[in-house]
């Protein structure tokens, strides 16, 4: 699946993924208003909204963009209904040509680190059938359990042409509060990253690069650029962009010289475009070129930075 990836940031020249992560008050409001008369005042009606609303996204942008990034805990909270939504986002995007990213962030141990790993990644064996569940091309996975949580996940991605991202160093503000903690003299997210290596080096694709990838904010830019000589065979998936401050010129590290390496995640500053400067003008019916508006700003941001 690396290999596809790395194919379709070439073929779109945009290290670019667009989060998917709908909140009721991204949804604009013609949107929002139609689900409630119809379905009511229900997990149903926001579970509509944000299907409807995704796809406007979804239109304006798989042109531009390799893949996309639900993040699936903005649909379990409106439960059963939600999830349905995630899954048929989830299809909707791979019937517009995108990769799927299920920002998931599982991580567990044994026969429960399986089960996680078959429902996103692999397939189940239902009689005489076999389902994928979710069926997501990759995942992002929490490395707290060891490799008692990790190799299942790796075992399907080899199993189904799928791949992961781990958690080594977020985006958030009190990550350092374990992820910096000092290890035999070195950052505990620097062991991870070596672990990270280790792992993805029984699954290389043709690219060169691992189907066993790494998460990386782009809060941290001389953390990524460390992070980048302990994983060179690595593609990092760098949050943070955006709303959470990250800009182009804090991305250059977390790049090889080959302009490969990386894919940057842009969830509010995309999805929720036509609620800031400078999209204001393209109002709540024209989210979507906002949305399509930001990534085209965001490509350049990020080409000018390489450059």
């Amino acid at each position: 699946m690396i290999d596809q990836l790395v194919a379709k940031i070439q073929k779109t020249e945009a290290p670019i993924v667009v989060g998917l992560d709908p909140q009721l008050k991204f949804i604009p409001q013609q949107i929002l208003k139609k689900a409630i008369g119809e379905q009511g005042e229900t997990l149903e009606a926001a579970a509509q909204a944000i299907l409807t609303f995704n796809k406007g996204i979804v239109d304006a942008v798989a042109d531009l963009v390799p893949a996309v990034k639900p993040q699936i805990a903005m649909y379990e909270q409106f439960g059963v209904p939600g999830v349905k939504a995630f899954k048929k986002t989830v299809d909707y995007c791979h019937k517009k040509g995108l990769i799927v990213i299920g920002d998931v962030k599982r991580g567990d141990i044994g026969s429960t680190s399986g089960a996680y790993a078959a429902a996103h990644l692999g397939t189940v064996r239902i009689g005489s059938k076999t389902i994928a569940p979710f069926d997501e091309d990759f995942a992002t996975v929490n490395p707290y359990l060891g490799s008692d949580g990790i190799n299942p996940f790796i075992d399907v991605c080899r199993d189904h042409n799928k791949g992961i991202f781990i958690l080594v160093k977020t985006s958030n503000p009190s990550s350092g509060e374990f992820q910096d903690r000092l290890v035999d003299g070195k950052p505990l997210y620097e062991e991870v990253g070596r672990r990270v290596s280790q792992w993805g080096a029984v699954c290389y694709g043709d690219s060169g690069y691992s189907e066993v990838g790494a998460v990386a904010g782009a809060t941290y830019p001389e953390m990524g650029k460390a992070l980048r000589r302990l994983m060179p065979k690595t593609f990092i998936l760098v949050p943070g962009y955006g709303a959470q401050g990250g800009r182009g010129k804090d991305l250059v590290h977390f790049f090889n010289d080959d302009g490969l390496g990386a894919i940057i995640n842009s969830s509010r500053g995309i999805i929720a475009a036509w609620q800031k400067d400078p999209y204001l003008d393209f109002g709540a019916e024209g989210y979507g070129d906002a949305a399509r508006a930001a990534v085209l700003d965001m490509k350049q941001d990020i080409r000018e930075a390489l450059d």
